[in-house]
């Protein structure tokens, strides 16, 4: 298990936001005095590899371009990505794609929108976002800014069938995104239990006890993300604290 760092923008600065309100009166956790770069160096310095990138909503390319370049290869991007604009992002220095919307229109997966992304990127460099939403006990991806339930159930078989398409998941939990609930047990052990590539978890982790937790749930097959709950995004879980636990944990993994 490692921590992965996020960089969301919004309005091109970056925030924490719960997700769920971007189309409606948003609810902001966090708007930073910095700009997107300052977040790359620091993930660089720390060398905290595999973060990504969220763009919610237009008006942010600039800002998310600014990010990749100062941490060529180390940040993934995802956000209104397709395979019209996927290379540039590549060009500016993402190390992988993480789409969404793109492939899941209309409430299905488009099987022929996927086709045409993994042709412009090559499944080497493809995150799925599975962002997903619970509804009479199972688990469905929700895309349009997590606004429209799809078809599509997050299940064994199904990412059985995507992990032929792609080189990692980003699942973000959006019943608890941005809340500081602690994390989705249900979802972690499932999605532990069914992947068998790299995946990272994003949702209502706040302390280190919620990681403990998350990496005995996963055991320790599984990734995390934290925003809000970290200090440098306004919360009370120390930055520093949760990359040395994540150090901590890797050289554990290593030995």
């Amino acid at each position: 298990m490692k921590f992965r760092p996020c960089i969301d923008l919004h309005d091109g600065k970056v925030k924490q936001i719960v997700g769920e309100t971007l189309n409606t009166e948003i609810i902001e956790n966090f708007v930073s005095q910095y700009d997107s770069a300052y977040y790359a160096e620091l993930f660089k310095k720390d060398a905290l590899m595999g973060g990504h990138v969220i763009m919610l909503g237009g008006g942010n390319e600039a800002a998310a371009a600014k990010a990749l370049k100062h941490y060529p290869g180390g940040l993934q991007i995802g956000g209104g990505i397709t395979a019209d604009n996927a290379s540039y992002y590549l060009e500016q220095g993402a190390s992988h794609i993480i789409v969404t919307s793109y492939i899941f229109k209309d409430g299905q997966l488009n099987e022929n929108h996927l086709s045409k992304i993994v042709s412009e990127v090559d499944k080497d460099r493809l995150v799925i976002d599975l962002s997903c939403k619970e509804k009479d006990g199972k688990w469905f991806v929700v895309t349009n800014q997590w606004k429209q339930f799809s078809d599509f159930e997050v299940n064994k078989e199904n990412i059985q069938f995507l992990e032929q398409y792609c080189d990692e998941f980003l699942v973000h939990a959006v019943d608890v995104e941005g809340k500081q609930r602690g994390i989705q047990q249900t979802l972690v052990s499932a999605l532990a239990d069914w992947v068998s590539i790299p995946a990272t978890y994003a949702g209502g982790a706040r302390s280190i006890a919620d990681m403990d937790q998350f990496d005995e749930l996963s055991n320790g097959k599984l990734d995390i993300t934290i925003g809000s709950a970290l200090d440098i995004f306004g919360g009370h879980l120390s930055y520093e604290q949760v990359v040395a636990y994540s150090r901590q944990k890797q050289a554990m993994d290593r030995n």
